[in-house]
């Protein structure tokens, strides 16, 4: 049973900084591209970052580049995500997904087949 489990969020000032971590098992992680999406209240869900099987290649929504960064050890079976220079409008429910078998790492939602809990993430202005 594959289980993915966000953790690191909270209330931050703009301006600040948080780390997300998304823990991964049932399956083989190193295989599979991870990804990185968010639910702001009243909002569809969105892509933020995805990162490739080996971490080589990592891909980002354009209202978080340069200030987001993806990454992964795949000898802990985690994936992160650096959030920097966080605004008021990054506030969301930010939930990591673990990419169909072969993808290389995408944004399109419906190529992610197993998705964590999701985990508060509220920047104060």
């Amino acid at each position: 049973q594959v289980q993915l489990v966000e953790s690191g969020g909270g209330l931050v000032q703009a301006g600040g900084s948080l780390r997300l971590s998304c823990a991964s098992s049932g399956r083989t992680f190193s295989i599979y591209a991870m990804g990185w999406f968010r639910q702001a209240p009243g909002k569809v869900r969105e892509f933020v970052a995805a990162i490739s099987r080996s971490g080589s290649r990592t891909y980002y929504a354009d209202s978080v580049k340069g200030r987001f960064t993806i990454s992964r050890d795949n000898a802990k079976n985690t994936v992160f995500l650096q959030m920097n220079s966080l605004k008021p409008e990054d506030t969301a429910v930010y939930y990591c997904a673990t990419a169909i078998l072969g993808s290389a790492g995408t944004l399109k939602e419906e190529e992610y087949d197993f998705w964590g809990q999701g985990t508060q993430v509220t920047v104060s202005s």
